[in-house]
């Protein structure tokens, strides 16, 4: 698509280094349309989210005071009552907004990450509280405050609660990050408990875990994505196991989307939410990382979602580097009838807007082809330039979309936090400077439509508004109208478009026995979309679903069966065995969402639906070699104990492809049963290599979760010779802790143990816990900073205090010099690979770097390499772990449960340690890469090596 360039405002900013410069901000977007400022501060600051009311206002949160505790509040703007809610006005539709009010400042206010104006409350969503204030007689001040809900986890933190959306349903959505733990009580009593291994980010999200059990008897993990009635009751998980998903927005036909991301190189992503997806960061408890789940033939991007885990829904768009934001669905014409069903994404990571036509792929979405439909660089930035030089006089990397909205007019509105960094809890521009841009078709001034919600015509009007809030209130108000809107929203339903048909079709439902009747006809439609929307509405409406539910079960909409599978999910397993068996017979197995919905449905009831199928199928499963891909595919979504043996037999049998054996072999892994773990030893055993590593690799996996006490593992992989040196080792640190022996005799002790990697570790354990003579620690630290054990020497580093002093680099000028990748190169094999990949080359410790030249420009590389401290990617921190037989272990965190901790060492190798055996733990408030002075890299050097590493062709 062409673009057209728009030279939008002259922008008074000031850096951090408190010189002020006139910039012009330039910004693309399709060529038939244009982009202009329509707001920019002094009317507000820092904007996070916004919403537009009916008199066509933008409303937007402020996080003045974000990240108190990393930014220095005496250098920056900081509201000493709290942050506050902006509303902005274009009273005169020039185009520019001219007029700014504070509807609320609140000391409850830090950072709010979200806002809903919907009638005369406005939501605002700030952990743990999610707070809505009514303003009773429209003068633009709250005359009430009510805490809706609270118990969010993320206080002044990114992964925190977020925006409030209203749905065609008339429930109210909203999503929360992964800063747990979350135990959030509704009106009604009904108490969500959610949580992970998650923690840091802030001083306050320190403790977190998984496993936790809600009052529906569900583990829910991660980020969530929730909605609730709007009288406070109802609370429910529409979703869960995201990382942060920032916004979620739901459309008029009920679908559901959001985005998602991580500091990994490939791993963000937008996605269509199905209802109750697992969505796939944790472990399905979220007692451990995807990098504990990590397997050896795993690409990242499929470890890090878990997509090869059966009840994992798939992931969506791929969208690489990145830090997504805001999100919002077009579902108008006024931008034109070719945006009409237009996803749109916010992407602060990669200054910009992406765009997408999602279409029906068998029963989930295809989101299509993904499009650029703003931003402020001449081409995609695939690096994803997080951290931009504040010298840097190219400010186009400065534009950082939080969040994107739709208007009462149809124009688009972008929120711009416009600073220098985004992500790592961080912000440089001390100003709080932010801008407001307005998207609008070209040459076509958009009108501000005037909406009077005291008539039925009116409230259509509202209804069919482009803004997701003013129709949800014109909606509200239309509910209680009973039957004399049914006239009205008959005609809608010949409306050439589907979102405002869908809208009608909802409130139709909710109208009484005529409205239903109406909507019951439209299963008679050929149109799919119709039929689809009928059933969601109807799901809610006070009848009995189970006969509509029988009768199109047999439709042919793969799309439409999955919806009822979804809807008998909480049904009595006898009242919808029938219907479950035949959608079972139009099961296309490549079809993973109509796959997941299956065993949403039959949880709890899996090895009756596997009897149950096999005498109304006829299917053959006594004989496993001969499954067909349909039996195949639900043996390896529900796993059921009555297969085990079947699994074993078709995880052996060479004749079945290896992929179809890999998968038999996954299934197995996840039955917890003791003949499960029987079974898999035997296959570790295999004549088949690849059987017998893979079988090998999930016993050495589970027995530090699932498997843990299905069976006695001290049976399994004991290493006699390792014990001996561990023996030895202890026996050395007595001799050193004696007060009889003399000194030499302590110091041969002590340098002996220095050599061994393990008794070095004990060593560094008691240097840590101040237990090691201190006259020892100048005999033997030469030995541990240059030792061959690599944890070792990176722990030595921390803990003596004889590195040579930091290096004053200057990284704009290092940036700037000419380098030479292939000394580049060696200085990667002989510093980073130690830890770190690079294609064939290096080791997978640390984060692999091929892709690294697409998160990081060279400025933002070479803080990373100079300063590794201070940013460290969440699942790398480093962490000591003290165990009873007096080892230091050293490493990350990447699973922990009731029975153990799971630390994957510099070694590569990941080691389980029961609760029971560790003395202490400690996170390292360093990095475990050493630091480039450490590493005794001079500016050349790093010049060098930045080179190699950013290079395209490596």
């Amino acid at each position: 698509m062409k673009y057209t360039i728009y030279v939008c405002c002259l922008l008074f900013i000031a850096c951090t280094s408190s010189n002020q410069k006139d910039e012009i901000a330039q910004l693309k977007v399709p060529d038939d349309l244009e982009v202009k400022l329509w707001a920019t501060s002094p009317k507000f600051y820092n904007p996070t989210n916004i919403d537009i009311d009916a008199r066509g206002r933008v409303w937007v949160t402020e996080a003045v005071n974000y990240r108190n505790f990393n930014n220095d509040s005496t250098r920056a703007l900081h509201h000493s009552q709290g942050d506050r809610v902006m509303i902005l006005e274009d009273k005169d539709e020039d185009g520019i907004a001219e007029s700014s009010k504070v509807f609320v400042q609140d000391k409850d206010l830090i950072a709010p990450m979200g806002i809903a104006v919907i009638g005369n409350k406005v939501y605002v969503s700030c952990s743990p509280n999610l707070i809505v204030y009514t303003d009773s007689n429209g003068d633009d001040i709250p005359d009430q405050k009510e805490i809706l809900l609270t118990g969010f986890g993320g206080v002044d933190h990114d992964h925190a609660l977020h925006a409030v959306i209203g749905g065609p349903d008339g429930s109210l959505y909203f999503n929360t990050g992964n800063a747990g733990p979350h135990t959030v009580t509704d009106k009604s009593g009904w108490t969500l408990r959610s949580g992970s291994i998650y923690t840091g980010g802030s001083p306050y999200n320190t403790i977190n875990s998984g496993n936790r059990k809600s009052d529906d008897g569900k583990v829910w993990v991660g980020g969530l994505g929730l909605k609730i009635n709007q009288d406070g009751k109802g609370l429910q998980v529409i979703g869960h196991n995201f990382r942060n998903s920032y916004e979620i927005t739901i459309d008029s036909k009920g679908d559901k989307w959001q985005n998602d991301n991580d500091d990994q190189v490939v791993t963000c992503r937008t996605s269509w939410l199905m209802e109750r997806g697992n969505a796939g960061y944790f472990s399905t408890d979220g007692t451990r990382s995807w990098q504990a789940d990590q397997r050896p033939d795993q690409d990242i991007f499929t470890a890090h979602w878990h997509q090869e885990d059966p009840g994992v829904m798939p992931a969506g768009d791929r969208t690489g580097a990145g830090s997504p934001t805001g999100v919002a669905f077009y579902e108008d014409d006024a931008l034109g009838e070719s945006y009409r069903g237009t996803l749109l994404s916010a992407e602060a990571g990669r200054n910009l807007i992406f765009s997408y036509h999602p279409s029906r792929d068998r029963s989930g979405y295809d989101l299509g082809k993904r499009n650029i439909f703003l931003t402020s660089l001449d081409q995609d930035n695939a690096a994803y330039v997080w951290n931009d030089s504040l010298s840097n006089a190219n400010h186009n990397n400065w534009f950082r979309p939080s969040d994107v909205g739709i208007g009462t007019d149809g124009a688009v509105y972008v929120a711009d936090w416009y600073d220098p960094v985004v992500g790592g809890h961080q912000m440089q521009d001390t100003l709080g400077f932010g801008r407001i841009y307005r998207i609008s078709p070209k040459n076509n001034k958009l009108k501000r439509p005037v909406l009077d919600f005291t008539s039925i015509d009116g409230l259509i009007k509202g209804l069919l508004n482009p803004a997701i809030n003013v129709r949800f209130e014109a909606a509200n108000k239309l509910r209680g109208l009973g039957t004399k809107i049914i006239p009205s929203l008959s005609k809608i339903l010949a409306d050439p478009n589907p979102y405002h048909r869908a809208r009608a079709i909802w409130l139709l439902s909710e109208t009484g026995v005529e409205g239903v009747t109406l909507v019951k006809d439209l299963f008679n439609d050929a149109d799919e979309d119709k039929k689809i929307i009928a059933y969601r509405a109807l799901r809610y409406a006070p009848i009995d679903i189970m006969p509509i539910a029988d009768k199109l079960i047999h439709d042919t909409s793969a799309f439409l069966r999955r919806e009822i599978i979804q809807s008998l999910v909480d049904s009595p397993y006898d009242s919808k065995k029938s219907i479950l068996i035949q959608a079972f017979k139009s099961f296309n197995p490549t079809d993973r969402w109509y796959l997941e919905a299956l065993g949403q449905a039959l949880e709890g009831n899996e090895e009756r639906f596997m009897s149950d199928i096999a005498v109304e199928s006829n299917l053959k499963l006594k004989n496993p070699v001969e499954w067909d891909n349909m039996v195949e595919a639900i043996v390896w979504r529900l796993h059921p104990k009555s297969q085990i043996n079947n699994l074993a037999i078709r995880a052996n049998t060479a004749s079945i492809t290896p992929e179809y054996r890999k998968r038999s072999i996954t299934a197995l892994a996840f039955i917890n049963d003791p003949k499960a773990v029987e079974a898999m030893i035997k296959l570790a055993t295999s004549k088949s290599p690849d059987v017998k590593e893979q079988a090998t690799y999930w016993l050495a996996f589970r027995q530090s979760n699932d498997w843990f006490s299905l069976y006695n593992w001290s049976k399994w992989n004991l290493n006699p010779a390792l014990e001996r040196r561990i023996n030895e080792m202890k026996v050395s640190r007595s001799k050193i802790l004696d007060a009889v022996l003399s000194y030499d005799e302590k110091k041969w002790n002590a340098k002996n143990m220095a050599k061994d990697s393990i008794g070095a570790n004990m060593i560094l354990a008691m240097i840590e816990n101040n237990t090691m003579p201190k006259n020892l620690i100048d005999v033997i630290s030469a030995s541990l900073l240059d030792h061959k054990d690599l944890s070792v020497r990176i722990k030595a580093s921390q803990l003596l205090d004889t590195i040579t002093k930091a290096m004053n680099y200057d990284i704009s000028a290092i940036a700037k010099s000419p380098g030479d990748a292939n000394h580049g190169q060696e200085l990667f094999l002989k510093n980073c690979s130690i830890c770190h990949k690079m294609g064939a080359k290096g080791n997978e410790i640390g984060p692999d770097l091929q892709l690294i030249n697409k998160k990081f420009d060279k400025p933002a590389l070479l803080e990373s390499i100079i300063h590794p401290s201070s940013a460290i990617v969440f699942g790398y921190e480093a962490w000591t772990i003290h165990s009873k037989d007096g080892q230091s272990h050293f490493g990350f965190i990447v699973g922990e449960n009731e029975h153990s901790i799971t630390i994957k060492e510099l070694s590569g190798i990941k080691q389980t340690i029961a609760l029971t055996e560790i003395v202490s733990r400690k996170k390292q408030v360093k990095s475990l890469m050493p630091e480039a002075t450490a590493m005794k890299l001079s500016s050349q050097d790093l010049t060098d090596l930045s080179t190699y590493l950013l290079a395209k062709e490596k």
